[in-house]
């Protein structure tokens, strides 16, 4: 959507979903999948909600639709959670505005690269974010390979001078990727701070209200069209809620190394999404781009986990 120094044991893998400290009863039907189903059904919902979001662009651009989403999802999470507003430090509320921050900043970032380049690359270069941060947090030799990979990835999908995907486009998913990796660490410090997902829903909250003004500046009305907030809150479902408390679940049944894996396949399936719903096939080069750094990310937390310690790629759009 994801410690201090960019490992966490499983129990700080991620920001607890909505549902409090033991989380939402398991329905039966989510159960039936099984924990890989479960990662995997919650990838498919960001990827998917993100492919939504994009159709909901011209109604109310890229801003708009992050504000819209932003405010859906930090309603329900505060309903749902209903944090404890009073007994926190100067330090804990610091922490959480700077993860709404960078919650923020990411979604922006990436809402406004998917804008002008397709979404499997948009998600491929956003990944190099948690990538680079499980990299330089291992220091070990074999992670230049990984990062040689992911770099050959990035070449490739920029066809040796990104001639084919727009530069701004690119710029963005960059720096969506920066804000995910400061949102990996700065969820772990806040889920220290702050009790089951009371921190998650704060700064859900933070980064709907620093974008509000941005979003009735690009938007206007149009944000209070009844179409437009009903497909905003979609992509807040899809994106937020469903893939948050689908996690959990599977947190609970699934090692957390696996579950890293299994988040790193992010960029094939935005690229399926992209293709069944916005119709934006990908060229030969631009899977094996895709696939690269895949492997490089699969490659990455194979290496962390011969250490120990594990870097989850929480969802980061």
């Amino acid at each position: 959507m994801s410690t201090p120094s960019a490992t966490a044991p499983p129990t700080q893998a991620a920001p607890a979903p909505p549902g409090g400290g033991g989380g939402p009863r398991r329905p039966r039907g989510f159960g039936s999948l099984g924990p890989v189903g479960l990662v995997l059904a919650g990838g498919i919902s960001v990827q998917f909600g993100g492919a939504l979001a994009v159709t909901l662009m011209p109604r109310a651009g890229a801003l708009g639709v992050v504000t819209l989403r932003l405010l859906a999802a930090a309603v329900v999470l505060l309903l749902v959670c209903r944090p404890r507003l009073r007994g926190h430090s100067r330090a804990d509320w610091g922490t959480v505005v700077v993860f709404g921050i960078a919650m923020g900043a990411m979604n922006g970032l990436f809402y406004e690269a998917v804008a002008r380049i397709p979404l499997g690359p948009a998600v491929t270069l956003e990944v190099l974010g948690p990538l680079a941060l499980s990299v330089l947090a291992s220091r070990r030799l074999i992670n230049a390979l990984w990062a040689g990979l992911a770099l050959g990835g990035v070449f490739l999908l920029g066809g040796g001078g990104f001639s084919d995907l727009d530069p701004v486009g690119v710029a963005f998913a960059l720096g969506a990727g920066a804000m995910w990796a400061a949102y990996i660490v700065f969820s772990a410090r806040t889920g220290r701070r702050f009790p089951q997902a009371d921190g998650l829903a704060l700064a859900m909250a933070v980064a709907a209200l620093l974008f509000l003004p941005l979003g009735v500046a690009e938007a206007g009305s149009r944000l209070l069209d009844p179409t437009t907030v009903a497909l905003g809150s979609a992509v807040a479902l899809l994106s937020s809620v469903l893939p948050y408390t689908l996690e959990l679940l599977a947190l609970r049944r699934l090692p957390a190394s696996t579950f890293a894996i299994l988040m790193s396949l992010e960029p094939a399936i935005a690229a399926t999404a992209g293709f069944l719903i916005l119709d934006q096939a990908l060229s030969a080069v631009e899977a094996a781009a895709i696939a690269l750094v895949i492997a490089a990310s699969i490659g990455a937390v194979r290496t962390q986990i011969g250490r120990g310690k594990v870097t989850l790629p929480v969802e980061g759009q």
